[in-house]
């Protein structure tokens, strides 16, 4: 690697990591306002993007698992209707199935049939589809011949078997190709981008990005600070929505996966400036490089088409890392739902028998992407004293507070209703503790407390989290506190795994013991 890589891919690194600092000692100025509301446009615009798409890297790991389905299942119909002879059994065949259909899926990855322009086109790539399955069945079939030997019986039945499955996967394939053109067309399976910045720099991306070949972006539009002199309302085809903080707010109200800044690394002051707003949505946030004339390694780009692109940050926990989380929030929910629910109805019936008022207490919080969510939890307070909005926070010996209240917000017991919120898919269990909508340090909101603040609902927001077993819950009476909350929930979302996951709800039910915060 030259010394101009070099400093390049430094610069790059030191760019995210001064970003995404948290400042912990504080400072002397707020931060800046997380959002602004958008013009009446925008809101139109983000109207038509509010829906999920489907993801490219979900949709083929679907496919891969039906393929091998469809294969297996094909060899054991098979050998149901032509059977073979005597020394050929179910379970024999089963297993001749399996190792088809796996290495069926092994040559049609290795021979690039698992990418969305093979998966668009009809006719053209059906041959090396089915050289890929006669492949997979001749060395299969070799095998078997090998270890057990195969007669004209055998013969037949394996012929059958190679030309059904053959007739399943090109007719299937055929028809999977017109879906995700009908998807593409309709939007369904798209990746939608923003292009940040504008003028001249903004229309040549978007014309590079037009020309290549099964394009799956869709530009949603642009957004710029500055005025129309430099930045003309009308770039390519494609409207100037607003500045760079209304995008903020559009991100927030719209299913976008990729922000794009179309400016010059030598711009790196601005470049700065625009990633210090923007790093607290859940997206991609990409810098265009086919202009730019250093080079990086191969491995810092990702590319769209042809046209390459610097990672500056990836959206967390995405794709089939969203999938394995929500089975294991659901699997995890369902068995601590089974265990605790003796102490849940206990602490119902002591909540009705003790004081006036429902049950159950239901408060608006902040969730992923700032979205508010109802959260579920047991009345601790006297009915006329609750405080919805949680712009007054519970304090020690607080008055609101019922006996009852007192001691199940002290174990915890209190946020077990939210495991309905988890099956429900609004939390998962766990994850950065969602906070009030109103809430404050004192007299201040946690978005003026905490420059990227907001950060922190990159993900879905959880029961229980990384700052809680570290000690940073209960009453949030100063800065600080807020402060260290967030750092440590930012640092869960860069490391998360599901063994973290593991970790931090092994730990919850011991760190619960340490109740010196929670009133």
């Amino acid at each position: 690697m030259n010394k101009a890589e070099k400093n390049g891919q430094f610069d790059l690194e030191a760019l995210r990591k001064q970003v995404s600092g948290i400042n912990l000692r504080g400072s002397d100025t707020e931060a800046e306002a997380p959002s602004e509301p958008i013009n009446e446009f925008a809101r139109q615009i983000a109207a038509q993007f509010s829906e999920e798409t489907r993801s490219p890297s979900i949709m083929i790991g679907q496919l891969r698992l039906f393929e091998f389905v469809s294969e297996f299942a094909i060899g054991l119909l098979a050998f149901l209707i032509w059977p073979g002879d005597v020394t050929d059994t179910f379970l024999g065949r089963a297993a001749t199935a399996a190792v088809a259909a796996a290495v069926l899926v092994v040559a049609l990855q290795v021979t690039d049939n698992y990418s969305i322009p093979s998966l668009r086109a009809r006719i053209r790539l059906l041959p090396r589809v089915f050289a890929a399955w006669t492949v997979a069945f001749l060395l299969t079939a070799a095998a078997t011949s090998l270890l057990g030997g195969i007669g004209w019986a055998h013969a037949q039945s394996y012929l059958f078997w190679f030309a059904l499955g053959a007739v399943f996967l090109l007719g299937s394939r055929f028809l999977i190709a017109y879906g995700i053109r009908n998807w593409a067309r309709n939007g369904i399976m798209e990746r939608r981008a923003v292009i940040v910045g504008g003028g001249e720099p903004a229309k040549n991306l978007i014309r590079l990005l037009e020309q290549q070949p099964d394009n799956d972006i869709r530009i949603c539009g642009i957004f710029d600070d500055r005025g129309e002199q430099r930045s003309p309302i009308m770039v390519a085809g494609y409207p100037k929505l607003g500045t760079v903080a209304e995008l903020v707010e559009f991100g927030r109200m719209t299913r976008i996966d990729m922000l794009i800044i179309a400016l010059p690394l030598s711009a790196e002051a601005r470049i700065l400036q625009l990633l210090k707003k923007l790093w607290v949505l859940p997206v991609d946030i990409r810098l265009a490089a086919h202009a730019n004339r250093l080079r990086f390694r191969p491995r810092a780009y990702s590319h769209v088409g042809a046209v390459p692109m610097l990672d500056i940050f990836n959206k967390p926990i995405r794709d089939w890392d969203s999938v394995a989380k929500r089975c294991f929030d659901v699997f995890f929910a369902v068995i601590a739902l089974a265990i605790v629910w003796p102490i849940m109805l206990a602490t119902a019936i002591a909540i009705k028998v003790t004081s006036k008022g429902p049950v159950f207490f239901m408060q608006k919080r902040h969730g992923f992407n700032n979205e508010v969510i109802n959260i579920f939890k047991f009345r601790s307070m006297y009915t006329d004293m609750g405080d919805p909005t949680g712009r007054a926070a519970v304090t020690k010996g607080d008055p609101r507070v019922t006996p009852v209240g007192r001691f199940i917000r002290k174990s915890s017991i209190d946020e077990l209703p939210q495991l309905f919120n988890v099956l429900r898919g609004e939390l998962s269990l766990v994850g950065p503790r969602p906070h009030a909508v109103l809430a404050q340090a004192r007299d201040r909101a946690f978005g003026d407390v905490v420059e990227g603040y907001f950060a922190r609902h990159r993900v879905k927001p959880g029961v229980t989290g990384w700052a809680q077993i570290n000690g940073w819950r209960g009453e949030v009476d100063n800065d600080d506190k807020i402060k260290f909350r967030t750092a440590y929930d930012l640092y869960y979302i860069e490391n998360w795994s599901l063994w973290f996951d593991l970790k931090i709800l092994f730990l919850t039910p011991f760190r619960l013991f340490n109740t010196e915060n929670a009133y």
